[in-house]
């Protein structure tokens, strides 16, 4: 491929081979000759041509007419005499312009010619100066460098003086289609005068240094041992963002139409160029990506007109082909510099994602994957994302795998979820979602809905699992991308499809072992996890009953649920499941069994540091909660955030504080923030606490050794507010949530839950919505055995439904589905049939909950609808549900 620097006539090329050389150099002499015809003829003194002085058509023109019309030639292909032959141009072929000689030919003219050019993958620059820049080459184009504020905004200013553009047309199409040119452009003197102090969190020591412009020498030697790269060539950003932002807001008062083509014309010269040299590993060591990438993404344009539709395509799919660890550092750079403009750039790459979405014609033959404008944008969010995680992310949150839940040293499954797979590039910054608690830019604002609906989920997490089993030598161009590896862009909903065919094939897979065991060993057939309960006895038979299962194979709880009440017909289709969770969580969670304390503020529960209840109970708990996620069922569990906070591998620390007692976190709040000197003689607060239990018994803790002889004053009490938080969310319930979590481990453990979920997520898939919208339910319900949605008796079904209140709306949902809980994604999910029943008659409406089906005898009239449904809700425990 040519290089892309310049030859002797100033031209850029075009990316392409040997052979683009040579156009460009023929084209070069075309103009020559174009030129010479005009002012000098071709020598035939038959000459009929009309573009020839030798056919005496042509009148006395003055160089810069010349120039002008042996371009216009150019580019419409005009009649060339075979008799021209000079080989170079006067030195003075481009004196000066002043307004009095512009009615040659117009701006527009200019930009017209050189647009279509461009096209061709040429750039031939109008050949004209501006104010006194005369062209020094013999070829009269100017060839610009390297810009600097003060130079663009020299030229700006002229041009603007003048009202002529050719200088800037010039400059821009020259520079912005030149990757060499623009990386040394606007280089920042000294410090970069943009470094930010960012207002959601304070950078590390180690943040702050990976920021410089001059890597650290053990980061050199670190990556020397690895084989350099020549895309690893030039990984920091030198830049200076507040010259390139002053210079796109003088350019900003200039007319866009005097330049914006040319430069759209050069940008997508520019960023073709890049990707097909980083395709085929043919970058060139002194081009600096990171600072042309830094420079094209300060366009304020971006988000508007052929910038959108022609620009940024090829922008991101430049930029996604960039390697790890530069990505890494456009990320500390724009964490540093670019946090205020972060939210524009996602809604931009949202706008660009759901443009290419609603306009693209996907199914199976061409799936939403195969497009790599969207691969290449959602690599790009991936950028911007990571920027949001790191721009808020502090040292005091971040913790390795050994330090959570330390008081687990037992508890071997404790690092199940921190040895989870990570994103690569949060890997190599070194950060995670869960260190980041109030982002810029917030998570769901990452969410593409359009995508997440357009994606086919079963095809996607086949590509997930590919990859996820492809050795780490394998080749990424060849594995489809999947989604599910930049979650962030799926909606809870869609990522709940992922996990659903996750478990799914975990469960068909243990089936057909078991069938295998069965033929292979003579084992006995035992292919489902099935649990024989007593609604008496709960509790008992299900701890017995999972522990025995643990015991002889854990596995087994990789199987799909299966739950039998004794004395009682029917098959468990998923109705019965969900009735034994719920009569689970009932007793457990209820204040008599003082496994739970209840806060009545918050209406959460938290655990008993008290509980003369065994580790047992606490892990049937946490087995509970991951069957129930295995299984897709939804519970009524009312845990503060901080519970699946700890359960993806982070401790709580002070700001859980706050969901959990926000009275205690008030007062700690005010504590932090008291502002004179005296609280030692003021509060008298030592670093020995106390506190109650569910029964009303007061315990002293000292939360350092001689903690009751250290007075809390100005210099410990963030010393003392981190010591209690540590202490009543991780200490004092170690023993119960170890349990808890070692439980919920034996069935999530090769889950892909932590990589695809984080805690707020988490709490979705486990407590389903809180939006009861019954409008929406009733847009996605199915009608059968008779029923549409124009029968009388549906219309009058819906208006007493839409009558009702919140509960009796949740009471109608357990009697139809067994749960009252709203699904991930919304009730438009749920997939409720309403069957005709017989016509009308006395009976109560009766509900198959495994199938979501309500079977509704053909009533009347409303009033005797409403009376038999709300009879049927009322008295629904034990019946009418099948």
């Amino acid at each position: 491929m040519a290089e892309n620097g310049k030859n002797d006539g100033g031209n850029i090329l075009s990316a392409g081979d040997s052979q683009t050389l040579d156009k460009r150099v023929a084209a070069r002499q075309l103009i020559k000759r174009y030129y010479f015809q005009l002012t000098e003829g071709c020598g035939d003194s038959n000459c009929n041509n009309e573009h020839c002085a030798s056919s005496k058509k042509v009148q006395n023109l003055s160089p810069n007419q010349a120039a002008a019309q042996a371009l216009d030639l150019f580019a419409r292909k005009g009649r060339l005499c075979v008799g021209t032959g000079k080989n170079e141009l006067p030195s003075t072929l481009f004196p000066e312009i002043t307004p009095a000689s512009t009615s040659a030919i117009s701006d527009q003219q200019l930009l017209k010619i050189s647009n279509s050019n461009l096209k061709q993958g040429l750039w031939v620059a109008p050949a004209l100066s501006v104010s006194g820049h005369t062209a020094n080459d013999k070829s009269g184009i100017s060839k610009p460098t390297k810009l600097t504020e003060t130079n663009f905004k020299q030229i700006v200013d002229n041009c603007k003086e003048y009202g002529i553009y050719s200088k800037l047309v010039h400059t821009l199409g020259h520079v912005f289609a030149n990757p060499e040119l623009l990386g040394k452009s606007f280089i920042t003197q000294g410090n970069n005068s943009c470094t930010s102090t960012l207002g959601h969190g304070q950078l590390s020591k180690e943040q702050l240094r990976s920021m410089e412009v001059d890597l650290d020498k053990d980061k050199d030697s670190q990556e020397a041992v690895a084989e350099p790269r020549l895309q690893d060539v030039g990984q920091e950003v030198s830049v200076d963002i507040c010259c390139v932002r002053r210079s796109f807001e003088a350019l900003s008062s200039i007319e866009p139409q005097n330049y914006e083509s040319a430069l759209v014309h050069a940008l997508i010269l520019l960023c073709e160029t890049i990707e097909l040299d980083m395709k085929f590993g043919r970058q060139k060591a002194e081009v600096n990506l990171l600072n042309v990438f830094v420079i094209v993404f300060e366009l304020p344009w971006l988000g508007t007109g052929d910038y959108f539709e022609s620009v940024l395509p090829t922008l991101c799919r430049a930029c996604a082909l960039l390697p790890l660890t530069q990505q890494a550092t456009l990320v500390r750079f724009w964490a540093a510099h670019s946090v205020p403009n972060l939210r524009n750039l996602v809604q931009t790459l949202q706008q660009l994602i759901s443009f290419r979405v609603l306009s693209g014609d996907f199914g199976r033959d061409y799936a939403i994957n195969d497009d790599n404008t969207i691969t290449a944008c959602v690599k790009v969010m991936r950028i911007l994302y990571c920027v949001n995680i790191f721009s808020c992310t502090t040292p005091s949150s971040k913790l390795t795998g050994a330090s959570v839940d330390s008081m687990e040293t037992d508890d071997p499954s404790k690092d199940s979820f921190d040895t989870r797979k990570n994103d690569p590039l949060m890997s190599e910054l070194g950060v995670n979602v869960l260190d980041c608690r109030q982002p810029p830019v917030a998570f769901a604002d990452f969410y593409n809905e359009p995508l997440s609906d357009v994606v086919e989920m079963d095809r996607d997490f086949a590509y997930f699992a590919a990859a996820s089993e492809a050795p780490p030598s394998a080749s990424n161009n060849a594995l489809k991308i999947s989604f599910m590896n930049f979650p962030f862009i799926l909606t809870p909903a869609a990522k709940a499809l992922g996990l659903y065919y996750d478990n799914r094939i975990r469960m068909y897979s243990e089936r057909r072992q078991s069938i295998f065991n069965s033929v292979m060993n003579g084992q006995p057939s035992n292919p489902y996890l099935k649990l024989k309960i007593r609604r008496d006895h709960v509790i008992d038979d299900a701890l017995i009953g999972l522990e025995m299962a643990t015991m002889e194979n854990p596995s087994d709880l990789k199987k799909q649920l299966v739950v039998e009440f004794e004395g009682e017909q029917g098959i468990d289709e998923g109705g019965l499941s969900k009735e034994f969770f719920q009569l689970v969580i009932d007793q457990v969670f209820n204040p008599d069994y003082a496994m739970f304390a209840f806060n009545s503020d918050t209406r959460n529960f938290w655990f008993n540091p008290t509980s003369f209840e065994s580790d047992a109970q606490f892990t049937l708990i946490g087995i509970m909660l991951g069957l129930a996620i295995y299984n897709t069922i939804i519970l009524d569990i009312h845990f503060p955030m901080v519970v699946y906070r700890k359960l993806l591998g982070r401790k709580g620390t002070f700001e859980d504080l706050q969901e959990l007692d926000p009275t205690l976190w008030k007062g700690l709040t005010e504590l932090l923030e008291y502002p004179d000197s005296d609280i030692e003689e003021t509060l008298m607060q030592t670093f020995s606490i106390s506190y109650k239990d569910v029964f009303g018994v007061v315990y002293n803790h000292d939360l350092k050794e001689n903690g009751a002889s250290c007075n809390v004053n100005l210099e410990n009490r963030r010393e003392f507010v981190e010591l209690y938080a540590d202490y009543l969310l991780n200490e004092c319930v170690g023993r119960q949530f170890a349990a808890f979590r070692r439980g919920f481990a034996m069935v999530t453990e090769e889950s892909p839950l932590g990589t695809l979920f984080r805690p707020e997520e988490v709490e979705q898939l486990v407590c389903g919505s809180h939006i009861f919208d019954f409008e929406e339910l009733q847009n996605a319900t199915e009608y059968d055995g008779g029923f549409t949605a124009q029968s009388e008796t549906i219309k009058h079904f819906w208006s007493v439904v839409h009558e009702l209140s919140v509960e009796d709306k949740r009471r109608l949902l357990q009697f139809t589905t067994g749960s009252d809980r709203v699904p991930v994604g919304g009730l438009g999910r749920l997939k409720l049939i309403i069957a005709r029943n017989g016509a009308d008659s006395d009976r109560l409406p009766m509900a198959h909950t495994c199938y979501n089906v309500l079977l509704l005898p053909e009533y009347d009239n409303k009033e005797k609808l409403k009376e038999r449904l709300m009879k049927a809700i009322d008295y629904s425990k034990g019946f009418g549900m099948l």
